[in-house]
């Protein structure tokens, strides 16, 4: 026996293309929802989007999960840091 071996029965299947295209769709629906309700980090929603983030969990692997929660926060980060840049690009060249 391996330390690194698995036996079939503890290997998920790979995701089909039904699969993903519904894993994507819920997360849209749920980080639609968060936007409605001002929440950036997914899961500080309380009870708002309970119906939705079920579905999320439900059709999406764990690993997808946190990868796209993280993603979000990640992404909102970075438009800030280039509004910011931008409006001191825009500073800079006023003063020349």
């Amino acid at each position: 026996m391996s330390w690194f071996s698995r036996s079939s029965s503890e290997q998920s299947p790979a995701a089909t293309r039904q699969d993903r295209q519904k894993c994507w769709e819920s997360r849209d629906q749920y980080f639609e929802c968060l936007d409605g309700v001002g929440v950036l980090t997914a899961g500080e929603e309380g009870t708002a989007c309970t119906k939705s983030k079920f579905q999320y969990e439900k059709s999406c692997a764990k690993s997808w999960i946190d990868y796209f929660n993280k993603r979000r926060v990640l992404a909102e980060k970075q438009k800030d840091m280039l509004a910011q840049s931008q409006l001191q690009s825009q500073k800079a060249k006023r003063q020349l």
